[in-house]
């Protein structure tokens, strides 16, 4: 007897530099905490949403543009989206997959973001810039999770690949890649520092 595992998701890891060693991470933590500090239509969305933090998602759209480092990066996320997207077999045709956001989130002790996914997009994913010792993994959702009405809870010492929840602890410097599609949310920062991070989604073009 055999069982095969189907319908993989897949979780892409690898550390942003391997694309470009150039890339200056005090640099960009310097320019994140900058542009927290000066981008007051963010921070009055923060507050009216009750947004724990900072997050540049509603209000700035051209971060490559304002500041090199973050052309720098977008440059680098480019290769690391197309290797990914390689390995998913996907037919692009003569389309390519293409920077469609690319947003500042600074989770300050008490900070999360709560489940959800990214619509309209192909792959998401988040680059890590400063993660204190103790602050929030990520935690992917089985996107079966919800066909699952009569099934009964797996056990504590399940493979990882049968869980219903899986926490993943990056490392800074690293860059996570996922299919849009794939729920995600960031538990509770219970350190007293910020979880300073860089998300972004590529479509379709």
């Amino acid at each position: 007897m055999s069982t095969t595992p189907l319908f993989v998701t897949p979780l892409y890891r690898a550390p942003l530099s391997a694309r470009d060693p150039r890339i200056d991470t005090a640099e960009l933590r310097a320019s994140c905490l900058s542009i927290a500090e000066d981008d007051e239509a963010g921070q009055d969305w923060c507050d009216r949403n009750d947004f724990p933090g900072y997050t540049s998602y509603a209000s700035l759209t051209d971060l490559p543009w304002r500041f090199p480092i973050f052309a720098e990066v977008v440059k680098a996320l480019d290769a690391h989206v197309a290797g990914f997207a390689e390995e998913l077999a996907f037919d692009l045709g003569d389309k390519a997959l293409k920077l469609e956001d690319i947003w500042i989130n600074i989770l300050p002790e008490g900070g999360i973001h709560t489940s959800h996914l990214h619509p309209h997009s192909v792959i998401s994913g988040t680059t890590y810039v400063s993660l204190p010792d103790g602050t929030s993994p990520i935690r992917f959702e089985d996107p079966r999770f919800p066909m699952m009405m009569a099934a009964p809870p797996r056990r504590k010492d399940a493979p990882e690949n049968l869980r219903n929840f899986v926490y993943v602890t990056p490392a800074e410097g690293e860059v996570l890649l996922w299919e849009s599609w794939l729920r995600h949310e960031v538990p509770m920062n219970m350190t007293d520092e910020d979880r300073i991070s860089v998300s972004f989604n590529y479509a379709w073009a």
